[in-house]
């Protein structure tokens, strides 16, 4: 799949905006990462900087989309495929970022920042409802979240980003992280599942 633009929902869980002290926004609060920050999550290693603090695990569901967005148009239409994500962050380098009114793209869009797992049919906004994702490291489950607890829904946030920004074939959305986002460390084993099947497994390897 060629990968054109990657856009990202922040707090659109409400409780994950609650963990990190966080208000949840009046509307979709969106930002990007580069195209380099995309990987497989294929059962090998993921390398990732080990040198500047906390680094961060996000659960995300994540949609593409599979035509250009047009007003009116309906998910059921717009997305193609659909997966379970991270949104790796940097959250050390994040709070230096916000608390200077910075961008936050050091701290979000690094390297192999959005691992992906593997790649399903779009099923239709009602069925994707019906089932939960969910993270595990080293066989504990962390995360677990459903698109049914997001504060913007899928059809809130593709005409958003459709109208504001533009959306084609290509184009990945994040959907936002519930509860229960945490550090990773070198050696972790990470399980990314769809309705208790596994979708994407890695190592973590970090490094100066």
């Amino acid at each position: 799949m060629d990968i054109r633009n990657i856009y990202c929902v922040g707090r659109n869980y409400r409780l994950h905006a609650a963990e990190l002290g966080n208000e949840v926004p009046s509307s979709p609060m969106l930002f990007t990462k580069p195209t380099h920050a995309a990987c497989a999550m294929d059962g090998g290693l993921l390398t990732l900087s080990g040198s500047q603090g906390a680094l961060h695990y996000e659960a995300e569901l994540v949609v593409a989309v599979g035509r250009p967005y047009e007003k009116g148009i309906r998910c059921d239409e717009l997305f193609s495929r659909f997966t379970v994500g991270l949104d790796l962050t940097l959250r050390d380098v994040q709070d230096r970022l916000k608390a200077k009114g910075h961008p936050w793209l050091a701290a979000k869009g690094f390297r192999n920042s959005a691992p992906l797992g593997h790649w399903m049919e779009f099923p239709g906004l009602q069925a994707l409802a019906n089932h939960d994702f969910a993270m595990q490291i080293n066989g504990k489950e962390v995360q677990r979240g459903n698109i049914k607890d997001m504060v913007f829904d899928l059809q809130q946030l593709a005409d958003f980003a459709g109208s504001n920004y533009g959306l084609s074939a290509g184009d990945l959305l994040f959907t936002g992280t519930p509860a229960g986002v945490g550090s990773l460390h070198d050696g972790d084993e990470l399980d990314l599942s769809w309705n208790e099947q596994s979708v994407g497994r890695s190592t973590v390897k970090l490094q100066d």
